[in-house]
């Protein structure tokens, strides 16, 4: 049993790791930075990204279309007044935090029904 605890702190550990590679990339704040209109309006972005959809819709994976459709909806979201407010002056809206996780359950459900409960 005291070895569990060694492989439980290395795992946060581990994980702390990650996040602290993950933030001296600064990726989060290139994301937060994204030109939407000049995203979509740039052909670099907006031709691959129809081919794409042509793709799936050629090939009828309506599954991997939906879930595409789903993170573009969430990555939209993620830049709404509503997320904006959920942290304020440091600490966590419980009022807003709770309608958040209903609706990620219900997404979370519905993709596991549409690839597991369809038959």
């Amino acid at each position: 049993m005291a070895n569990s605890g060694v492989v439980a702190l290395g795992a946060g550990n581990f994980f702390a790791k990650i996040g602290d590679w993950l933030l001296s990339t600064n990726v989060p704040q290139q994301i937060e930075k994204v030109n939407f209109v000049g995203l979509f309006t740039n052909p670099w972005f907006i031709v691959p990204f129809i081919a794409f959809i042509g793709y799936l819709v050629w090939k009828q994976s309506f599954n991997e279309l939906i879930i595409v459709i789903i993170l573009i909806i969430i990555w939209w979201a993620s830049g709404t007044e509503y997320m904006q407010t959920i942290i304020v002056d440091g600490k966590l809206q419980i009022n807003k935090i709770l309608p958040l996780l209903a609706v990620a359950s219900a997404v979370l459900g519905f993709i596991i029904w549409l690839f597991f409960g369809r038959s």
